[in-house]
């Protein structure tokens, strides 16, 4: 029997690296790595179109493509988790922002649906009380999921979030980051604050996880199965450990910071409602750990 050659796209993470040099092989599956730069380019047209069979995405794009019914299924396999605090800044040239003073500023980012703006936006206000509707949010970009309405301001074709920024035209910007001198972090001590919001919801911050195609799910459960264990392999061989660990493998592994990112982008209105951690999988991928 022919040996399946699956379309694949995944970050070039340190953790990936050995399945990506072949160190780490299967007699079940071929894989054939599709190269996008950067990854997040991937995600519109897996969305769209299932592009691929395999595909690196974003949790809150997931989490949205799911409320409008796309077929695509969720590995518990991480690929990028951080913590957000260091991705809001401002233009000290200007005065001094703070991470409650957003209220009536003009706030940028690349696009209102990115799940580390989904992050910030929920530590916001949560922990720091900020109106997140009191804010005038700039946008540059279209959601992944054409379904969604997008309300925000749209940046004039050309603009360069951080060169408006610079310019005055924004107050903040979240989901960047920048070595120019003027640009400080909106959280003053990003480590030290990020450090006190862990001991407090005790979650390490995913971003992108895996998807595949609903059709390979159902049709091919064996080699959704497989593809996640050359993955958990790939991550064993880079042996990068961690702790806390910032890519975690398994449903149960991922369950807090994953009911805590539906819980903000339901608050956002970034999903028309709350899913459970369950509802994310099928049968065959929330039995994976």
């Amino acid at each position: 029997m022919d040996i399946p050659r699956l379309r694949i796209v995944l970050g070039n993470h340190a953790h990936v690296h050995p399945l990506k040099r072949g160190e780490v092989r299967s007699d079940l599956v071929d894989l054939d790595f599709i190269d996008y730069t950067p990854t997040n380019a991937a995600f519109k047209p897996m969305v769209r179109e299932q592009a691929f069979d395999v595909c690196e995405m974003a949790i809150v794009t997931y989490l949205m493509a799911k409320a409008h019914r796309k077929p695509l299924v969720l590995l518990p396999a991480v690929m990028l988790g951080r913590f957000q605090h260091a991705y809001a800044i401002y233009n000290s040239e200007r005065g001094t922002i703070g991470s409650g003073d957003l209220q009536g500023k003009r706030v940028g980012i690349r696009s209102f649906t990115t799940t580390t703006g989904a992050w910030i936006r929920g530590i916001l206000t949560n922990d720091y009380g900020v109106d997140l509707d009191e804010i005038h949010w700039v946008t540059f970009e279209d959601p992944h999921v054409a379904e969604y309405r997008d309300m925000t301001e749209r940046a004039a074709e050309g603009k360069s979030i951080i060169q408006m920024l610079l310019n005055g035209e924004l107050d903040a910007v979240l989901g960047e980051t920048s070595s120019d001198p003027r640009l400080k972090p909106l959280f003053s001590d990003p480590a030290a604050e990020a450090a006190r919001w862990f001991v407090k919801h005790g979650v390490f911050p995913v971003n992108h996880l895996v998807v595949v195609t609903e059709k390979l799910a159902r049709e091919r459960p064996d080699i959704v199965r497989e593809v996640y264990r050359l993955l958990k392999q790939s991550k064993a061989k880079a042996g990068q450990a961690a702790v806390p660990d910032p890519v975690p493998f398994g449903v149960e592994a991922n369950r807090k910071s994953l009911e805590l990112i539906i819980d903000y982008a339901a608050q956002q209105s970034l999903i028309p409602r709350r899913f459970t951690v369950d509802d994310l999988f099928d049968e065959t991928t929330r039995e994976l750990n």
